[in-house]
């Protein structure tokens, strides 16, 4: 399905019948990514996946965005849909740090949030991202004299060499750079929702502390982390996640 939100032409996914519950899927991924969780839980919800600006079949924002930006779509995106009444908001790594923000901020209203190895605590990679920028100048230094086809998979390759998502969406690589440095944990000690995190115990992304860390600043959370599992957790345990999801939901 697809609609024109704020100027932008919009695809989501919907489907089930019951409470609505909207799932935002993390950077660089589509709804096609939640396909799993989404056909889950419809069996009981109306479920709403729309791919976030930039991703899927939803146009870029013409502007630098931030998480605020992208929370405020969400908001402009369900009004459209006349999609009010949030039942639940399930988010997976930046999915999960709208999310919290918008939560916290009394942006984004439900009566229970999940976040599925959610993203958004920033401060600890101040070190790693002043790396990153001067990579970033050097490697773009080196390569300007060479073809432009052999230059992107030189700087692709030093990108997925340190771990960054930068080059994962290169045409809102300044949006990427925003979007990181934006730590939402103040924001997450003002929630006061019921809310489950979920966390792979091999996450490197988004490590299990993460978790820890939110579970302590969100009043009343409960965490659960899963075994044998990375940062695509609800692919990896579906399962074990949906049933969990299933669990708390009800």
């Amino acid at each position: 399905m697809q609609v024109i939100v704020d100027g932008l032409l919009t695809t989501y996914e919907r489907s089930g019948k019951g409470k609505t519950v909207v799932l935002l899927h993390g950077w660089g991924d589509r709804a096609a990514g939640l396909r799993g969780l989404q056909t889950a839980l419809s069996k009981y919800y109306d479920v709403i996946v729309p791919d976030l600006p930039g991703f899927g079949g939803t146009q870029a924002p013409q502007n630098v965005w931030g998480l605020d930006e992208y929370i405020a779509f969400v908001g402009s995106f369900l009004r459209k849909i006349g999609s009010n009444d949030i039942y639940a908001f399930i988010g997976h790594s930046n999915g999960g740090a709208m999310i919290v923000r918008g939560a916290g901020r009394g942006l984004l209203h439900a009566d229970k949030l999940v976040l599925l190895a959610s993203a958004g605590v920033r401060g600890e990679y101040r070190g790693r991202n002043r790396a990153l920028r001067y990579i970033t100048k050097a490697g773009k230094a080196l390569t300007t004299p060479l073809p432009g086809t052999i230059k992107k998979k030189l700087r692709r390759k030093v990108y997925d060499t340190i771990g960054s998502d930068m080059l994962v969406a290169e045409h809102l690589q300044e949006t990427f750079k925003r979007v990181v440095t934006d730590d939402v944990r103040p924001d997450a000690a003002k929630i006061a929702t019921p809310t489950l995190l979920i966390y792979g115990e091999t996450d490197h992304a988004t490590p299990v502390r993460y978790g820890e860390w939110f579970h302590e600043l969100i009043e009343g959370s409960t965490l659960e982390v899963l075994a044998d599992a990375g940062h695509f957790v609800h692919i990896e345990r579906p399962h074990d996640v949906t049933y969990a999801i299933e669990e708390f939901l009800r």
